[in-house]
């Protein structure tokens, strides 16, 4: 992450215990990080925009991999800091049944909880793999907007969980 644009914000790295959060999926339901503890490895992909090209790419090819991640006893979750309302319009637009999390208000609290806000304003695309004890074990932070992580780096890190 380039400290040089983000003063303000934590920066996390492998190892950390993840910051707890609770957010609104797109249906408006409470998403707790916490409840997955001790249950189910996570992977946190936090999204610059709803609607997006590359966005709206990404996040289908979860979708289509969602068997693999539940052979890694894996939940996948998308951030973004759209409204519900965004999040329940592109849900269907590009049926995903993952939960899709709003970090609308306040703005970007997840975000920059988690050190992954973009100079312009808005998440970077980053992905986070933390295991069931609660603890990172990969971070993949996409410092243009436009590139799409490859999911086979994903399912590498879960294989060494």
């Amino acid at each position: 992450m380039d400290s040089r644009n983000r003063t303000q914000t934590r920066t996390l790295k492998v190892g950390d215990v993840a910051p707890d959060f609770t957010l609104k999926s797109a249906h408006g339901e409470p998403w707790h990080l916490a409840d997955l503890r001790g249950k189910k490895n996570v992977v946190l992909a936090f999204v610059p925009f709803a609607f997006s090209s590359v966005c709206s790419a990404q996040l289908p090819s979860y979708e289509e991999e969602l068997e693999r991640f539940k052979d890694f006893d894996t939940e996948v979750v998308s951030i973004s800091e759209d409204s519900t309302y965004a999040l329940t319009a592109w849900e269907k637009a590009i049926n995903t049944s993952f939960p899709l999390l709003s970090d609308f208000y306040p703005q970007g609290q997840v975000v920059d909880l988690y050190g992954v806000r973009h100079p312009a304003g808005m998440a970077e695309r980053a992905l986070f793999v933390i295991d069931r004890e609660g603890v990172i074990r990969y971070i993949e932070v996409q410092h243009s907007p436009g590139e799409m992580p490859n999911n086979e780096d994903l399912f590498e890190a879960l294989r060494k969980l």
